[in-house]
């Protein structure tokens, strides 16, 4: 697999904790994606878990980059209803409001900011209203966001199905 990330031109991270609710988002469009579709050759799907930050950075220090990354989390301080899905810009991970998404406290909006600027990396954020990310331990998605797994993969697929 990790022949694959190194050499592939469209990454898609999953990151989230299965373990707090609609928290697991991330990881659980990854194993849908890869469970229900056949992803093109140059397409790799991971998912990061809690470990987005420590993967970007290895990522910034690798030779070869990825045209395009896609990251997918859950998102719980927005005026969306549960289960939407949409795109973040990047710019708002870099504004004054960073709450509305924390990547899993790491400094991602730099890391981001430096693979989009510097080395030519596309970067898609793609997220869902929470419903509930509890502060115990409470594996499982709330129906709105479990919709929304199938939802976001098709999306993605259709991202990535025509690689060049």
């Amino acid at each position: 697999m990790l022949s694959k990330v190194l050499h592939c031109s469209t990454l898609i991270l999953g990151c989230g904790n299965p373990l707090f609710g609609d928290d697991g988002f991330g990881p659980a469009v990854i194993d849908h994606l890869l469970s229900h579709y056949t992803l093109p050759d140059p397409v790799a799907a991971v998912d990061v878990g809690t470990g987005m930050g420590s993967f970007l950075v290895d990522l910034l220090l690798f030779p070869q980059k990825p045209r395009r990354i896609f990251i997918l989390d859950a998102v719980s301080d927005s005026d969306r209803r549960p289960g939407e899905i949409f795109e973040l810009p990047l710019s708002s991970l870099t504004g004054k409001d960073t709450t509305v998404i924390t990547l899993h406290e790491f400094p991602s909006a730099q890391v981001l900011q430096e693979l989009e600027q510097q080395a030519g990396v596309k970067v898609h954020i793609l997220v869902v209203q929470a419903q509930s990310i509890p502060k115990e331990v409470s594996p499982g998605l709330s129906p709105p966001v479990l919709e929304a797994v199938s939802q976001a993969s098709l999306w993605l697929y259709r991202q990535v199905e025509e690689e060049p």
